[in-house]
């Protein structure tokens, strides 16, 4: 429900469980169409996932989902990695925060996109995708795992992976080439058979995640989680 009339969020915003006030205390550009938060609060008892979200209410009529990329219970901190592009609710709402700002957000929620028996990783996105890669890795790092990160990126963002930390990581132009079936089935991660029995988490845009999925799903046995972050013509998909 990224929509809806002031109303219903008001009442829901009475009903529905939330996190602590969240502070801003330090943001960042990692690029020009990327902003760095970090947060403090009270967020000791909260429990938080690989790959848990939270809702933002950016506007009286309107709510957007951002991944948390960090959290630190110990130090109250909590991260998290906007895109911004243009002048949309979330967009507009991430970018004017500042620190000293304080915001009241959902409780953690999500999937289950982590699965331990689960050998090797590839994990699929765009700039809405960076900050569940940086919550994945260190847990693929802890454990071991082989893992691959595959990410469709503007010209001036296509830094913003290593500069985040992350590593083992491809970069693509975003140039509509993850809508091409024939150009995912040259992918050397989906023509090698080390990689046909993997986990792929395929994230960001809806029509390159439904284009990779029915590859993956035509091609090997691997275990496929899928979750379409936006798709153009809908707002706050």
């Amino acid at each position: 429900m990224p929509s809806a009339p002031k109303w219903l969020f008001d009442f829901a915003d009475r009903l529905m469980p939330t996190a602590p006030l969240m502070t801003v205390v330090h943001t960042e550009l990692v690029s020009e169409g990327l902003k760095k938060i970090r947060f403090t609060g009270d967020f000791k008892k909260m429990d938080v996932k690989t790959g848990c979200y939270m809702d933002f209410r950016v506007s009286d009529t309107e709510v957007r989902r951002y991944t948390i990329s960090y959290i630190d219970h110990e130090k109250s901190s909590i991260e998290f990695i906007a895109h911004l592009h243009g002048d949309s609710p979330g967009s507009r709402f991430m970018e004017l925060l500042k620190t000293g700002d304080k915001v009241k957000v959902s409780s953690p929620r999500g999937r289950k996109y982590y699965d331990e028996a689960i050998k090797k990783y590839l994990v699929f996105g765009d700039e809405t995708s960076l900050a569940l890669a940086c919550s994945f890795q260190p847990v693929l790092l802890q454990r071991a795992h082989p893992f691959l990160f595959y990410f469709e990126l503007d010209d001036q963002n296509k830094s913003a992976p290593e500069l985040l930390g992350l590593q083992n990581c491809t970069v693509f132009p975003k140039n509509g080439s993850f809508r091409k079936g024939d150009f995912i089935k040259d992918l050397p991660v989906v023509r090698s058979a080390d990689w046909q029995d993997a986990g792929f988490i395929l994230t960001g845009n809806v029509r390159s995640v439904q284009e990779f999925r029915k590859v993956l799903k035509s091609r090997s046995s691997a275990k496929v989680n899928t979750h379409g972050y936006w798709l153009e013509g809908r707002a706050g998909l």
